[in-house]
């Protein structure tokens, strides 16, 4: 991860499945630059090729393959990234063909911006895990080892091969990293129980979508905010008084689309806030020329983790900079661009889904109080329904800082 102003470019590559069309690839490529430009790369050139499914070789056909190949060394770039997880053997092949050019997928590529993210050291055990995972099927061919190795008479069994230490090495690593994961899972438990009678709140949405922007108006605390994909990996958790309604509103890692399985696990006690949350704000930027994807990614994966089903607020963030563009059928000059009022918004779908939903700019603090109304009503309905006998007292007992 680059830290300084330069960037290292990068060549992007793509697959147009039977079941999707071109758009929809070049969204997708776009993400991925802007995880690449995350990581501090920047976007050279970009290639897509429609095929039925990924080739199980090398990803994409040889004639493809080769077309970069001559790109990538007449213009030196040493970097190409491609927007799904490669298996072992087509990153071989695909090496094999580009000789010195690095070959990187899309889980490299987030493993790689989560490792720079990471600050606490539950974060750090939790990244370090999934990149074993990933590392562990793949060390075949890898003339670099994990870890210095001792060399000299007594100190490697008899025709052991290298391959076979670092894998040794690997195992014992990500047994220790799990029982460290299991002791802070333990703890993270202990802490959810002790947090009192109080319904708790917590954001999800897609990454970059306003979350910590979001929770630090709410909370009026200093929550790390920035726009890059995945500012925040640790989950926060804050005490929150809305009029006399006290609450827990926390704030956890964003969602993204083909977010890698290893991630998934290693963060499973991250996730726990979200499975045990009473209500989900689900934060939207409704900005993005995709959000109804992105939307549909979340919910599918809050439904993997367990979390499905559980009262929502919509909330339809970054009004300010939404655009509404509307072209009739035979008009082939370019679009126009119109600001969308808050009156109009409250007319589209998004304001009749199963949800209740709200429209904010965080950023501006408009429409604020509706959303404050909103939030005040949700959590004092599950408050009576939860602790009926409890009353809104507030305790300075402090929440800590996950």
């Amino acid at each position: 991860m680059n830290t300084d102003d330069y960037f290292e470019p990068v060549v992007l590559v793509g697959v147009v499945r039977s079941n999707q069309n071109a758009g929809l690839t070049n969204d997708y490529l776009d993400e991925l630059a802007f995880l690449a430009e995350t990581a501090g790369g920047k976007e050279v050139k970009r290639y897509v090729q429609a095929l039925p499914y990924p080739d199980p070789r090398t990803y994409i056909g040889s004639g493809k393959l080769n077309e970069i190949a001559l790109y990538v060394e007449e213009n030196a770039i040493s970097t190409i990234i491609f927007d799904d997880e490669l298996s072992p053997s087509q990153t071989r092949n695909i090496e094999r063909c580009l000789h010195h050019c690095k070959v990187i997928d899309r889980t490299r590529l987030i493993l790689d911006i989560f490792t720079y993210r990471a600050q606490t050291a539950h974060a750090k055990i939790q990244v370090e895990l999934a990149q074993y995972e990933y590392l562990l099927p793949r060390l075949t061919g890898m003339w670099t080892h994990l870890e210095k190795q001792r060399g000299g008479i007594g100190m490697r069994g008899p025709g052991e091969k290298e391959i076979e230490t670092d894998r040794r090495i690997v195992r014992q690593r990500m047994s220790l990293l799990k029982e460290r994961l299991k002791l802070i899972d333990r703890q993270k438990a202990t802490q959810r129980s002790n947090r009192g009678k109080f319904v708790r709140v917590a954001l999800v949405g897609y990454t970059n979508v306003g979350k910590s922007t979001l929770m630090n108006m709410i909370s009026k605390s200093d929550v790390f905010a920035e726009n890059k994909l995945f500012a925040t990996l640790d989950t926060t958790v804050r005490k929150v008084v809305v009029e006399n309604l006290p609450f827990l509103l926390s704030d956890t890692v964003g969602f993204i689309r083909k977010l890698p399985h290893g991630l998934i696990e290693s963060f499973k006690s991250t996730l726990d806030e979200v499975r045990e949350t009473d209500l989900l704000l689900h934060v939207v930027d409704i900005s993005h020329p995709d959000f109804e994807s992105q939307i549909e990614v979340v919910e599918q994966t809050l439904s993997d983790i367990g979390a499905a089903n559980k009262p929502t607020i919509m909330i339809f963030n970054k009004i300010d900079n939404y655009k509404w563009v509307e072209k009739e059928a035979d008009d082939l000059t370019e679009p126009t661009k119109e600001n969308v009022s808050l009156a109009e918004l409250q007319r589209t779908w998004m304001n009749k889904s199963k949800y209740p939903a709200v429209f904010i700019s965080a950023k501006n603090k408009t429409n604020v109080n509706d959303l404050k109304k909103m939030l005040y009503d949700e959590v004092r309905r599950l408050h009576v329904k939860i602790y009926p006998y409890n009353n809104f007292l507030w305790d300075n007992a402090p929440v800590e800082n996950e």
